[in-house]
């Protein structure tokens, strides 16, 4: 039987629970779930590449079933070179599925090999983005609850100024 691989891109700049659950929810779906860190240039980044797949790796606490790597370039170019046959991206809103479908139909074009499923953000989770996180975090607030344990302490050793609730 064939392995069912998907990739779920994005910049992760930092990880969240948001994005644990979409890795979760789709190795209900798919056999593995590479966690494909983009380098986008036009991107501000808080975080180094290291450090955002450090904070990827020990969130997802060794599930064999889940890896995680960088990609330069096309994304369905660098989907196809692992063997992934889905790209999974998730939605919080209307507005997240405007772009996103955009993209979907821009790499249906460039792969028609390469399919796209999009995963609804479970609703206690529809309101955070890395960029939230990182406001948050900036002006000192805490955001407890909404990123794993490890990725907490790196935000709290980051930026020491979080306050706890």
């Amino acid at each position: 039987m064939c392995e069912k691989i998907a990739v779920y891109p994005g910049t992760f700049d930092p990880f969240h629970n948001g994005h644990l659950e979409i890795i979760r929810r789709a190795l209900c779906t798919f056999d593995r779930v590479i966690v494909a860190l983009g380098i986008n240039p036009e991107k501000e980044i808080v975080f180094t590449l290291e450090e955002r797949l450090d904070m990827i790796r020990n969130s997802v606490q060794g599930d064999p079933r889940i890896s995680c790597e960088a990609f330069d370039g096309l994304l369905v170019r660098y989907t196809e070179s692992t063997g992934a046959h889905a790209i999974i991206r998730g939605l919080r809103a209307v507005s997240d599925f405007e772009y996103e479908f955009q993209l979907a139909l821009m790499n249906r074009k460039l792969s028609r090999k390469i399919e796209t499923f999009f995963l609804m953000t479970a609703h206690r989770y529809l309101y955070v983005s890395s960029r939230i996180i990182k406001a948050t975090v900036m002006a000192g607030g805490s955001p407890e609850g909404l990123v794993p344990d490890y990725v907490l302490n790196v935000l709290k050793k980051k930026f020491p100024n979080i306050r706890n609730h």
